[in-house]
């Protein structure tokens, strides 16, 4: 702590002018030191906004609301869902970036602007590295191979065996080019080595509705399908993961049935603009750890067929740069070109 009586004492030996200027220096010096630690120490103290680069109804917003309704309980102010959604995401995201980093404002990160669209964008209006505080995973989901509840396959084999005989016979859907449906299918085209063509749709909702209309033949599809196939208007023949899925033990991985390696899942997770204090973003991330440990939280992240998240903000960063250096490999695949 300093004190008035060291403050005077040390200016003693100084030119009067020069007194005053570093007394009143040293004096709000002193003022500035304890406001900081207060400061930091009663981090809420107004609302936060979360910022979701997508539509309302959607993955990337279940997840925002998901997690935000604990996380205000637990840090005691209101935190505030504003979708921006637009170009893939792009929009919301770089507008999130570009705020303070004072952990008022924070954005839900996911799959498609954080690790597929730099390969599919030749300007996003932020990098994808250097541009955020990565402060927690949320969850992840995986995918599922689905088809109509009216197709004739009832598993993974037996469609990719009627493929190979019928090259191009076979369709599958997908949100559009470059969307999660359709990166998923082609690693599953180039894990089976079939010719089957991609009919793109404008969103995940128009394709599903083709796919159980019978328009297309099968999907690569995240948890969006389940209420589908609960309501019996798709089957299921494979989860695309390395294990089974919890929530669906029933499913077989595709591992399982000889098709190896297609492990498809998209990620949700909260960012935050670059620069933000350590001791907010630890903050952060203990207390969205600490909820999707609790009883509730898992059990509505079973209904989803999700993994809850966990780890550091190193280790969440870790992990996005490996999905993004994954998914350009994937990109160059599916053929798609660079768009403005």
């Amino acid at each position: 702590m300093i004190s008035w009586t060291s403050l005077q004492s040390s200016a003693a030996a100084l030119p009067t002018w020069t007194k005053r200027a570093a007394l009143a220096a040293a004096c709000v010096t002193a003022l500035m030191l304890p406001s900081a630690v207060v400061s930091a120490q009663n981090y809420p103290n107004k609302p936060i906004r979360l910022i979701v680069p997508w539509p309302p109804g959607g993955g990337v917003d279940t997840s925002a609301r998901l997690i935000s309704q604990p996380l205000q309980e637990r840090l005691g102010q209101p935190i505030v869902v504003e979708n921006k959604p637009g170009a893939s995401g792009n929009i919301g995201t770089a507008i999130a970036v570009q705020e303070k980093p004072d952990g008022y404002t924070l954005l839900q990160g996911s799959l498609s602007p954080n690790a597929v669209n730099p390969h599919l964008f030749k300007r996003l209006g932020f990098d994808p590295e250097k541009d955020f505080t990565f402060i927690a995973s949320v969850y992840t989901v995986p995918s599922f191979l689905v088809v109509p509840a009216s197709s004739p396959f009832k598993t993974a084999q037996e469609l990719v065996a009627y493929a190979k005989a019928n090259p191009g016979k076979l369709n599958f859907g997908s949100g559009g080019v470059g969307s999660s449906q359709h990166l998923f299918a082609v690693m599953f085209k180039a894990a089976t080595n079939i010719d089957v063509v991609h009919v793109a749709y404008k969103g995940t909702s128009p394709s599903e509705t083709a796919l159980v209309a019978g328009q297309v033949d099968f999907m690569l599809d995240p948890p969006t399908c389940l209420p589908f196939v609960q309501a019996g208007k798709l089957r299921i023949l494979g989860v695309a993961s390395n294990v089974r899925n919890s929530a669906l033990p029933d499913v077989p991985t595709l591992d399982e049935q000889g098709i190896k390696g297609v492990y498809t899942s998209t990620f949700y997770g909260i960012m935050g603009p670059p620069g933000m204090p350590k001791d907010v973003t630890d903050r952060l991330n203990k207390e969205i750890n600490a909820i999707l440990q609790t009883s509730d939280m898992k059990s509505r992240l079973a209904k989803l067929a999700a993994d809850p998240g966990k780890g550091t903000p190193e280790e969440f960063k870790a992990y996005v740069m490996s999905e993004m250096k994954r998914y350009g490999e994937i990109v160059k695949l599916s053929g798609a070109d660079k768009v403005d």
